[in-house]
């Protein structure tokens, strides 16, 4: 299937909700094409407006190139066009550069561009190595405002007036001011996706910022709710929205926020919880332990 332009892209992720895939391990600890493949299908099922595949939820740091280039390829092979595919890119710029390519090569639509690897920089080296990148790859890129890596309005607008396929704008910070003054900069330049854990505890305000949307952890084992959930947010049902804040994400959240690593970790539970296991987490991430994992349980009940 032909790549989907920068500006294609930006407008169709901006229409609905985004899913990020969990990548499926064996008890071997490696990748599980067929697992990952069937689990992509049952995405498509519900309409996600575009996957990002080996992103953070998808371990995309414990990847090897040749595995990561596996898994992209996979994901662009089993939705056929259907889905913009977005795959994950990071680490120091030269490896970087090195991932954006094979995440082309493989056949995605766009790049999500995760922090560098550990360092802290100053802007103007945020700046060079977000470009560099930008210049390596035809394909729409997606900044991940977050740890490292974050990015003020002079900083991206500089980004956005020399890199023309740079689309888009992840806020995984949370720093209200700093997205108020990128919004009110850059406007519809960009498209604005949510993406601080868990996204839907955010949604709301962040709606009345101008992002449109952003991406579900939740969507890869409950898309029901997540869709629902997302629809009660566009249409701005603060009833539906806060009903289900009470009743299921911020309890969720709770068992998250008890280890460093869960925000991916839960995610892999809440699959083997509605029968669909993806394997373990790959270390250093830990899995929940069995008591984590019967309170997850018992918190989606009947919900899948």
């Amino acid at each position: 299937m032909p790549q989907m332009l920068p500006a294609d892209l930006a407008k169709t992720i901006g229409s609905g909700l985004l899913s990020f895939p969990v990548t499926h391990f064996t008890a071997a600890n490696t990748f599980d094409e067929s697992a990952y493949r069937t689990h992509i299908g049952w995405l498509l099922e519900h309409n996600p407006a575009g996957l990002f595949a080996a992103g953070g939820t998808g371990e995309f740091f414990s990847l090897t190139l040749s595995e990561f280039s596996h898994v992209v390829r996979a994901a662009v092979e089993e939705t056929a066009g259907r889905v913009p595919v977005l795959a994950g890119c990071g680490y120091g710029t030269a490896m970087a550069i090195e991932f954006a390519k094979a995440a082309e090569a493989a056949g995605a639509d766009g790049i999500l561009l995760l922090p560098p690897y550990l360092v802290g920089a100053e802007q103007a080296g945020l700046i060079a190595h977000a470009e560099a990148v930008c210049g390596a790859t035809k394909l729409g890129v997606i900044l991940y405002n977050r740890d490292n890596f974050v990015i003020n309005e002079d900083s991206l607008e500089a980004l956005c007036n020399r890199c023309p396929n740079l689309i888009g704008f992840k806020d995984g910070y949370g720093d209200i001011e700093l997205m108020t003054r990128i919004f009110t900069r850059m406007g519809d330049r960009l498209t604005y996706v949510g993406g601080l854990p868990t996204a839907e505890t955010f949604a709301l305000p962040y709606l009345e910022m101008g992002v449109t949307t952003y991406s579900s952890a939740i969507f890869n084992f409950l898309p029901n709710f997540a869709n629902e959930f997302y629809a009660a947010v566009r249409r701005r049902d603060h009833e539906t929205i806060y009903k289900g804040l009470k009743e299921f994400v911020l309890p969720y959240s709770t068992i998250r926020n008890r280890r460093k690593g869960y925000a991916v970790s839960i995610v892999k539970a809440g699959l083997k919880v509605v029968g669909r296991p993806a394997g373990s987490v790959r270390t250093p991430l830990l899995d929940l332990t069995p008591h984590e994992l019967e309170e997850l349980k018992a918190l989606i009940g009947n919900r899948s």
